[in-house]
């Protein structure tokens, strides 16, 4: 089963943080799962880190291309049916970048890894 995982939850699987939750870090984990990131988590993280909000111990590119690549994460391109999903999605959740990600796991039936609850006023499976 594929499943996305929202920006949030990334930075914490990927910096071994402790307030993923445990059953999170097992879907991740599990060799059957295949993980999406969105290219909105991308977005968002680079914008923290260019206002200062956010640092990486390496450069931007080197450190996601490493980081897909050692987790075996795959990017969840966007789409016309993505973007257009997020165009009738009702406000219930106001960041840009989650709500694309909410849209995407609507779009493609997956489970979305999120600690957020205001996932869960949308018709997604949320994990955590």
């Amino acid at each position: 089963m594929s499943i996305i995982i929202d920006t949030q939850a990334l930075l914490w699987f990927l910096l071994d943080d402790p307030r993923l939750s445990e059953k999170a870090r097992i879907r991740i984990e599990t060799e059957s799962d295949q993980v999406f990131v969105s290219p909105a988590s991308l977005w968002e993280v680079a914008i923290k880190v260019s206002l200062g909000k956010y640092y990486l111990p390496i450069a931007f590119e080197e450190f996601w291309q490493s980081q897909l690549f050692i987790n075996s994460f795959a990017i969840l391109q966007i789409s016309i049916d993505h973007t257009g999903k997020v165009a009738i999605l009702p406000f219930h959740h106001r960041d840009p970048f989650d709500r694309l990600i909410i849209a995407q796991a609507l779009v493609e039936d997956f489970p979305v890894v999120s600690i957020d609850e205001m996932f869960d006023k949308y018709d997604v499976s949320r994990i955590w």
